[in-house]
């Protein structure tokens, strides 16, 4: 039970090293957490016009937590229905801790509905797209031939083992040369075996061959120009602008190379269950996306190749 003077930040501090360090959520996901309840506390001190303690939390109404929303729906940095339902499932989930954690319950917050979304389905690359983004940094001369074969070489990590962005930079010298099959720690500390192709792991030997830079055993694998670890965001860039030269669409992204991961490996007969695992996914549900992709391009073809469509 909660000291009923705890303040409402000295709550919400103690369910983020909740998230951290028993939920072991990732860096991004606890920051986003952190952006919402911050948000989330400050409207209800402007609102209440008082600092709120723990005991203030569970009196929140319903139209307060309307109120909250709408205001995050209207404000100057406008969100869309999606960050909307994901702001509310936040606010639900601190909710949901103060109940577990500190006794202090607001049943009365379930009557709030978040906006309906449409369900959107996962966007590949064909398999000549992901080939062609694969083999496009050999050809880029503004880059020195080891930033070329790292690009490569990541782009082939994420498709050949179905990897998350975060997941694939998270390797570390020791990792390498890659084992037959690597142990990944995805989202929520979930931990799966990724089985590595030997087309990936040539790429990996091959822009280790050409690294300027000597790595201790814990340092990250992929190393940036002036020799830190690689981010995200260089990632994405480079992709960005491997598919302007390609001509692929926006959908063209790093994450969509382990869309295709899965959406390839369902075509060549893979079974859900065995991608499921191969993926990570918590819900077999989410796996499931995957068919629905797979029978849009078998209609896609089936309208374009039928002399009669």
């Amino acid at each position: 039970m909660a000291h009923p003077q705890l303040t409402a930040d000295e709550a919400f501090a103690a369910w983020l090293e909740h998230l951290a360090h028993e939920r072991r959520l990732s860096p991004r996901t606890l920051e986003a957490y952190g952006h919402i309840g911050r948000q989330y506390l400050a409207f209800l001190q402007r609102h209440r016009g008082e600092a709120q303690h723990i005991a203030d939390l569970g009196t929140v109404t319903p139209a307060e937590l309307r109120a909250h929303l709408a205001e995050r729906r209207a404000g100057d940095r406008p969100l869309n229905a999606r960050s909307i339902s994901q702001t509310l499932s936040a606010i639900r989930t601190f909710h949901a801790f103060l109940d577990r954690r500190c006794g202090v319950t607001a049943p009365q917050l379930a009557l709030v509905r978040g906006p309906r979304i449409k369900a959107s389905l996962p966007r590949p690359v064909t398999e000549d797209q992901a080939r062609g983004l694969m083999r496009e940094p050999d050809a880029d001369t503004d880059a020195e031939p080891w930033e070329a074969a790292r690009d490569r070489a990541v782009l082939t990590l994420l498709y050949g083992c179905g990897l998350r962005i975060s997941e694939g930079l998270s390797l570390t010298r020791a990792d390498a040369p890659l084992p037959e099959a690597l142990r990944i720690t995805g989202k929520g500390g979930k931990t799966r075996l990724a089985p590595v192709l030997p087309a990936v792991r040539a790429a990996v030997d091959a822009y280790l061959a050409l690294l300027p830079f000597p790595l201790a055993p814990s340092d990250a694998l992929f190393r940036a120009r002036r020799g830190g670890p690689l981010s995200p965001r260089h990632v994405q860039a480079t992709v960005q602008r491997l598919r302007g030269r390609l001509g692929l669409p926006a959908s063209a992204t790093p994450h969509a190379l382990r869309h295709s991961f899965a959406t390839h490996l369902l075509g060549a007969g893979a079974d859900l269950r065995s991608i499921q695992e191969l993926l990570g996914h918590a819900s077999l549900s989410t796996t499931q996306k995957y068919t629905a992709v797979d029978a849009a391009r078998l209609l896609d073809a089936y309208a374009s190749a039928h002399p009669r469509a």
